[in-house]
């Protein structure tokens, strides 16, 4: 199968050779050139492991092993076998994305991409090691981390924003362990870091390094892909469960600030799954929202910090791969992508808005109303979630209220909340003194939930990764390692 870049100025390559690149040379992000034919129905039979490498299996058919693959990314590391439990709250059903090693929804992909990496680098012949570039705005880095540590031949160096991220978060990836790792703050915010990746990419192209690039970002098709899975193990688990029949559509509200959370609901749409509206839940920073009202697309805005801040992001990379998917159109996505990075903004023609307006809707939450659902949500249907999983649930509550539909809402939850204690804490009315360790054990002792084993060991561990650059000094650093 040939994958193409975005913006269609690069040579096509196979699915082993887009996840080995990550971001193609154009800077472009790779698709294939066409979806596969793919049975929907016969996936949702076995497993979600089996599920997950029927996916793979069709989208990257040039990485043998896909089964044996996944066993090896899965088997152990999360919570449950299901990997993704759905589970009714209320009126919606809720998929547990953070059953993982790292208690976000990022483990599902970076669990499998470090697989997917060296049997792609067995496939090419490659005898360099791979180094993995990755920005985050808080989980990305933890869960790449924790796939790669110590993987032959393949180190990391993970960048995040300084001040940027939850106590919970920077403890999990400045105390990461391995002899293949960095990590390091960029005084900055998660745009900054992420830009600086891209330019990192774009400098090394014609220099001879010691290492190949590649990232753990979702511009990687190799992070993206692995996400589909999630959308067929909840529409399995409904028709378990009798809420619904085979054939029947079900929407699903996304918080997501990259875009690449949604873009996998919409790719198990194209694949066949009968997913009906996709809802995009944002923070305060609600650039998606706006550019899916109104199809104009404005990073010119301050950036807030949030008390869901893996979604304080005004750059979301991955929309670019919807601006490809339905348009069709490269030299157009070329155009719209150097507007924005040359002027801030840009406007999507007016059939294009539609389409998109046809497949998505979008409603935004800022941190008061994040607050009253996490206490709603709680007093009244015994369900403790997080700041992101609220935006979800309010941008859900929105669209039905707004819109009538009644069809099945599917809120996907995207980490634990034991990794924003203060926030959920202050929601419920609750004390929040002392470090987020303590307001981690107070959380478990107010509600009755259990502190994630993952969590809970960090505390006092020694920090290995503290240095701080400026974000034009990102190159150096990565050339210095």
């Amino acid at each position: 199968m040939l994958y193409h870049s975005t913006r269609g100025r690069s040579r096509p390559v196979d699915s082993a050779e887009a996840v080995l690149e990550g971001l193609a040379p154009d800077g472009g992000l790779y698709m294939p050139e066409e979806l596969p034919e793919f049975d929907w129905k016969d996936c949702l039979t076995g497993s979600s492991m089996d599920m997950s490498a029927k996916i793979l299996s069709a989208l990257l058919p040039d990485i043998p092993n896909m089964p044996k693959l996944v066993r090896r990314a899965y088997t152990g590391k999360f919570e449950t076998e299901d990997l993704t439990p759905t589970v009714p709250v209320g009126d919606f059903s809720v998929l547990e994305l953070f059953r993982g090693p790292t208690s976000a929804f990022k483990d599902v992909a970076l669990s499998m991409l470090p697989q997917l990496l060296t049997a792609a680098k067995k496939v090419k012949g490659m005898e360099k090691d791979i180094l993995i570039l990755t920005a985050t705005s808080g989980d990305t880095g933890k869960a790449a981390l924790e796939g790669f540590h110590d993987v032959p031949g393949i180190r990391i160096c993970v960048f995040y924003p300084d001040g940027g991220v939850s106590q919970v978060q920077r403890s999990q990836m400045v105390t990461q362990e391995g002899n293949n790792v960095a990590v390091c703050a960029v005084r900055g915010n998660f745009d900054d870091a992420q830009t600086g990746v891209k330019n990192i990419f774009a400098a090394c192209q014609d220099r001879e390094l010691p290492f190949a690039l590649s990232s753990a970002n979702s511009i990687n098709i190799g992070r993206l892909a692995p996400q589909i899975m999630y959308y067929f193990r909840a529409y399995r688990d409904l028709l378990d469960a009798g809420k619904i029949r085979l054939g029947d559509e079900v929407n699903f509200s996304v918080p997501t600030g990259n875009f690449g959370d949604i873009l996998a609901g919409y790719l198990a749409k194209k694949l066949g799954l009968p997913v009906g509206k996709l809802i995009c839940a944002s923070n305060a920073n609600n650039v998606l929202t706006d550019f899916i009202r109104t199809g104009i697309y404005d990073r010119r805005r301050p950036l807030l910090k949030t008390t869901s801040p893996s979604m304080d992001i005004l750059v979301s990379s991955n929309l670019e791969r919807l601006l490809y998917l339905l348009s069709e159109d490269t030299e157009l996505v070329a155009d719209l992508m150097k507007k924005l990075n040359t002027e801030g903004a840009y406007t999507v023609p007016a059939e294009l808005i539609e389409k998109i307006q046809g497949e998505f809707w979008a409603a935004y939450c800022d941190d008061a109303r994040a607050a009253e659902i996490m206490d709603r949500v709680y007093r009244e249907l015994g369900y403790l979630c997080d700041p992101h999983t609220a935006s979800g649930w309010a941008a859900a509550e929105d669209y039905v209220n707004q819109t009538g539909d009644k069809r099945p809402m599917v809120v996907l939850s995207t980490a634990s909340p034991y990794k924003f204690p203060a926030a959920v804490l202050t929601a419920i009315g609750g004390d929040t003194s002392g470090s987020e360790f303590d307001q981690m054990a107070r959380l478990s002792t107010v509600t009755g939930v259990p502190v994630p084993k993952n969590l809970a060991s960090l505390q006092g561990k020694e920090e290995r990764h503290t240095g701080v650059i400026d974000k034009d000094k990102m190159l150096d650093y990565v050339l210095s390692l």
